[in-house]
C-alpha cells in the first residue's frame, strides 16, 4: 500500500516517445511534464536538500535555460510538481471513484481510495516539500494556495459522489480523513508498525459510517 520505490515514481512517467513530429505547444508540454516527473524523483529519491535545479534538469534531459522558460523560481517548480502528481493520481482513480458502491459502505470505499490517493509517492514529495516551508517562506507561499485548490477540488469531487449525503457531513468526512491520512502517511515515513496503521484506518471507516449514519 506505501512505496518509495523509484519504479512506483518513474511509472507514472507519460510515454511521449514514439510520433514523429510534435507542434510548439506539445514539445513545450513534454519538457514541462518532464521537469515535473524529474523533479518528484528527486524528492521521493534525495529529499529536499539534496534535489538541485542541476539534478532536477539532468534527469529530465532539459537545458537550465530550457527550465528558465517553463519556471520563474524553484518553489514554483516544487508547487506544481505536488499538483501535476496529484492530479494525475486523482485522474487514475476516477474509474474507481465512479464505481463506489451504494450505502454506507461508499463511506469505507471513499476513505480507502483518499488514503491510497494521499498516501505512497505523494505523500513523501509533498511531506518534504512542507517540512522545508516551514523555514522557506517563498516555498510556503508557493505550496499554499495549490494545496488549498487541490483539497476543494477533491472535496468537491467527493461531494458530487456522495449521492444524498449532507454536504456538511461530507467536509466534515473529508478533512477528517485527509489530516488522517496524513499522519499515518508520516507513520510510514517513520517506519511506524503497518498492521496499526491498517486498524486505526479501519476503526475511522466504522466511525465514519456510524457518523453518516446518525
Amino acid at each position: 500500500m506505501y512505496s518509495r520505490s523509484a519504479g512506483q515514481v518513474k511509472g507514472l512517467r507519460v510515454n511521449a516517445t514514439g510520433r514523429g513530429h510534435r507542434t510548439q505547444a506539445e514539445r513545450r508540454a513534454q519538457t514541462r511534464t518532464a521537469l515535473l516527473d524529474a523533479t518528484i524523483e528527486c524528492l521521493v529519491e534525495l529529499g529536499y536538500p539534496r534535489t538541485s535545479m542541476q539534478e532536477i534538469c539532468a534527469r529530465a534531459g532539459v537545458s537550465k535555460g530550457a527550465f528558465q522558460h517553463h519556471f520563474a523560481a524553484k518553489s514554483e517548480l516544487m508547487a506544481a510538481a505536488v499538483e501535476h502528481l496529484t492530479t494525475r493520481l486523482q485522474q487514475q482513480r476516477i474509474p474507481e471513484a465512479e464505481q463506489l458502491p451504494a450505502g454506507p459502505e461508499r463511506v469505507a470505499a471513499a476513505i480507502d481510495l483518499l488514503w491510497e490517493s494521499y498516501s505512497g509517492t505523494l505523500a513523501t514529495a509533498a511531506m518534504e516539500l512542507w517540512i522545508a516551508a516551514r523555514t522557506d517562506p517563498e516555498l510556503r507561499a508557493a505550496m499554499r494556495p495549490i494545496d488549498r485548490a487541490l483539497g476543494r477540488k477533491t472535496l468537491e469531487r467527493l461531494t458530487a459522489l456522495s449521492g444524498d449525503l449532507p454536504r456538511d457531513k461530507v467536509e466534515t468526512l473529508f478533512w477528517l480523513t485527509v489530516n488522517l491520512t496524513r499522519g499515518l502517511a508520516l507513520d510510514a515515513e517513520l517506519g511506524g508498525d503497518p498492521r496499526r496503521r491498517k486498524q486505526l484506518l479501519e476503526e475511522w471507516k466504522r466511525i465514519a459510517m456510524l457518523h453518516v449514519a446518525g
